[in-house]
């Protein structure tokens, strides 16, 4: 959020999690990274991917151009997620972790 890691997003056999980073929590002038994931020290978990981070993915021809260049599959949506937002219009980017020394 704002060149600010802010948390993280992950997948497993239950669905999906995101957690904010505590450290962002602590920070003066944090923001939720949006409405429905207000600043909070609780994990939020979902069976499908997040609307909003769903919204990040790219729509149309230009989903189609990263599937076929990246042979992604278009039912992976957190591969696209990963491939595809490192610079998305707005306020939050995705990053893989090993980017972020994390």
């Amino acid at each position: 959020m704002h060149d600010k890691w802010a948390g993280i997003l992950t997948e497993d056999e239950d669905g999906y999690h995101f957690q904010y980073e505590e450290l962002y929590l602590k920070q003066l002038g944090s923001e939720a990274i949006s409405v429905t994931f207000p600043l909070s020290g609780d994990q939020y978990d979902s069976k499908i991917l997040f609307p909003f981070f769903d919204g990040l993915v790219p729509e149309g021809w230009l989903l189609d151009i990263a599937q076929k260049n990246w042979k992604l599959n278009p039912r992976d949506r957190m591969s696209i997620l990963l491939k595809t937002c490192h610079d998305c219009i707005g306020a939050v980017s995705i990053q893989p972790q090993e980017e972020n020394g994390k």
